[in-house]
């Protein structure tokens, strides 16, 4: 009976790894267009639950089914989204669960550098690099340093170069 139960198992995941793209899941991605149906299921017959209106915005790939991605956003909403609506770029958002307050946008990752700017919840930047403590965090108007547990985008730990 065990054998027959790791066998399914191990026949699942050989299915699983044909249909994706055989990168890690979860992931963090960025949306690559301002227009972006989120469905519930992974194909065009499928109802468009919602729709992102914002380029950039990070989301998590959480299952991948052929040539649609199962993403997850900042406040937890789930759904199925066309693989080349979707971006490598990494992009993250500052805090979106801060009720007030804002994030320090320091001028070199450590907390005694000068801070070089304020960030307000949800602002929206490029994730240059981390080293699992600290990312470079860019945008408009900003370049800086910011704590890597204040930013959705961004695994705890996670070193990106």
């Amino acid at each position: 009976m065990l054998a027959l139960a790791l066998s399914v198992l191990v026949a699942d995941r050989a299915v699983a790894a044909d249909e994706g793209t055989g990168l890690p899941v979860p992931r963090f991605v960025s949306l690559k267009a301002d227009k972006v149906n989120v469905r519930i299921g992974p194909n065009r017959d499928q109802d468009v639950a919602w729709i992102f209106s914002r380029a950039g915005l990070p989301v998590e790939i959480t299952a991948e089914f052929e040539t649609w991605r199962r993403i997850r956003d900042s406040e937890g909403a789930e759904g199925w989204v066309y693989h080349s609506l979707l971006s490598g770029r990494r992009t993250a958002l500052v805090a979106p669960w801060l009720k007030a307050g804002t994030v320090s946008l320091r001028e070199r990752p450590t907390l005694d550098a000068a801070v070089v700017a304020k960030l307000e919840r949800g602002v929206l930047g490029a994730l240059k690099s981390c080293d699992g403590q600290w990312c470079r965090f860019d945008g408009p108007g900003f370049e800086g340093f910011v704590e890597q547990g204040q930013l959705w985008g961004v695994y705890p730990g996670e070193k990106i170069e």
